[in-house]
């Protein structure tokens, strides 16, 4: 199967409508410091095509209950670098086309733009990841991402283009990327929805965090430590996250943008993931 329900590991705080997800590859070369794919997938930053999938895929497309969404993808970016050359991704979305799927988008490239053409006349929305505008921190949480204003210029154009359009700020990190929450969020100011998530950490993660920012994780350590653990991630503690929730929530919704939160047992309306914007 390549079409999988979403949400796998059951996690009592996923807010998500029901919804399929598909991985069009294996792995994301984007190399995000904070990633979670690390803990599942083996050699994760290796990006790898999937044999048979336009055919298998196609098989799955006729049977799919029509109702439902796909969500492009949660656990390898649908644009890592070598689509460029590739095009499965576009392929796919050509494919979304012929049988009228309901396609949720999401990226951390600006790729996309290069599919306007056909993502204009999908039944979809599209949205980008963005952790900070501060081109510099960025550069060292998602070394192989582009830049989060490129990012941004597309997302604009599929907005000029009539497409539904929203963005995650993800993660928010303490110390760090939550100082420049005001600035990412004035970039964004165009989308309709806005779904935030605060750094949660496995110990893979936690030993890369560790390793590249010793000086932050000296503040947040201690923080995780008197956190929870749900579901195989440290969170950080309860009071301390809801506040930054809080003030992001009234900052979003402050700009006539709707609010989102991923996986906080904290509010959404009126999805978590920016569902109800697809058509």
């Amino acid at each position: 199967m390549y079409l999988r329900p979403f949400d796998p590991w059951k996690s009592k705080l996923c807010t998500c409508p029901f919804k399929y997800t598909l991985n069009i590859y294996t792995g994301c070369d984007h190399a995000c410091v904070y990633c979670y794919i690390t803990s599942y997938i083996p050699r994760a930053f290796q990006v790898r095509t999937k044999e048979g999938l336009l055919s298998g895929l196609e098989k799955e497309l006729r049977k799919l209950d029509k109702r439902f969404i796909i969500a492009l993808s949660y656990s390898s970016d649908p644009y890592p670098t070598i689509d460029r050359e590739l095009k499965i991704t576009r392929k796919v979305l050509e494919l979304f086309k012929r049988y009228n799927i309901r396609c949720l988008l999401l990226t951390k490239s600006s790729l996309f733009e290069r599919d306007l053409d056909i993502l204009k006349g999908l039944k979809c929305a599209v949205g980008i990841t963005v952790t900070t505008v501060d081109s510099k921190k960025a550069k060292l949480l998602e070394p192989n991402a582009p830049d989060p204003l490129k990012r941004i210029r597309a997302l604009k154009m599929a907005k000029k283009e009539g497409i539904p359009v929203y963005a995650r700020i993800d993660p928010i990190i303490p110390f760090y990327t939550w100082g420049d929450f005001e600035k990412t969020l004035n970039a964004l100011s165009f989308v309709s929805h806005i779904t935030v998530s605060t750094l949660k950490l496995r110990p893979d993660s936690w030993r890369r965090m560790q390793a590249k920012f010793p000086e932050l994780m000296e503040k947040l350590s201690p923080l995780y430590e008197k956190g929870d653990k749900i579901g195989g991630y440290y969170y950080l503690p309860r009071e301390f996250r809801f506040q930054i929730l809080k003030e992001a929530r009234e900052k979003i919704e402050r700009r006539g943008i709707t609010f989102g939160s991923c996986r906080e047992g904290y509010y959404s309306y009126p999805s978590c993931d920016a569902s109800h914007l697809v058509p």
